[in-house]
């Protein structure tokens, strides 16, 4: 751990003092990453895009995010003890802080564990990729630098999947639209096999909108980047040998 901190002080990365996962100040530590986040936020607003971008890049390397990330994965989130292909289920405090200490986006992914989950109601199976705990805190570090950047850019009554909004928002949406007196259509649809046919360089293309920020987020471990999977039966017995790409 102490040769991870001292490479990483050689690339002026600021760590606080604590070399224990239960002395770090959350507060502090949420507060530096918001305040970050904020200014991509307005950066983006004002279509100062070289700014957004820069401080994208100042996001990815900060220690406070990248212990955010850890924290997120490996503590609140609903899977946060959920194993992926390395079998590991959960980190001791240590092993999150060394976790934190090392973590850097990389070009290539580890490979997402498949099984296969019944749809509500249904007799029919989807299938569900579980990244290692490693993986899923690249993809939450990476998260805090985009979300704000989007969200500056998405439509206001978009309440899918964004931060601060739930479906209370929604049904409250539809509420005021449907108590005018217009005559109103609700459409109720759903996409067959969207995420199984999914044009992931489309995504990847969007996201990397004009100008082009750097590889770093290009190549980044994101939730719609193509990874190597490694389908799981129902007893939990691997079905293949090999690996396979993800659709």
């Amino acid at each position: 751990m102490t040769n991870a901190i001292s490479s990483n002080t050689k690339r002026k990365v600021k760590y606080p003092e604590s070399t224990h996962w239960s002395e770090i100040n959350w507060r502090k530590v949420e507060r530096k990453v918001y305040k970050l986040q904020k200014r991509i936020y307005k950066a983006t607003q004002e279509g100062n895009h070289r700014t957004a971008k820069s401080l994208q890049k100042t996001l990815l390397n900060s220690w406070s995010a990248k212990a955010l990330a850890v924290k997120k994965v490996t503590q609140e989130n609903r899977g946060k003890k959920t194993a992926g292909v390395d079998g590991i289920k959960q980190l001791t405090p240590s092993q999150r802080l060394k976790l934190v200490n090392e973590l850097k986006l990389k070009s290539k992914s580890k490979p997402v564990k498949r099984v296969w989950i019944p749809k509500p109601n249904k007799d029919e199976k989807r299938p569900l990729g579980i990244p290692t705990i490693e993986e899923r805190a690249r993809q939450a570090l990476v998260k805090m630098a985009l979300e704000p950047e989007w969200e500056s850019k998405f439509e206001p009554n978009s309440f899918g999947f964004r931060p601060a909004k739930s479906t209370h928002d929604a049904c409250g949406m539809v509420f005021s639209a449907l108590s005018k007196s217009e005559e109103k259509w609700v459409l109720d649809a759903d996409i067959s096999g969207c995420f199984d046919n999914i044009d992931h360089q489309y995504l990847l293309d969007k996201v990397n909108a004009t100008p082009k920020p750097s590889a770093r987020l290009s190549n980044s471990s994101m939730n719609f980047s193509p990874q190597p999977v490694m389908n799981v039966g129902q007893t939990g017995n691997c079905k293949f040998n090999s690996f396979t790409n993800a659709p």
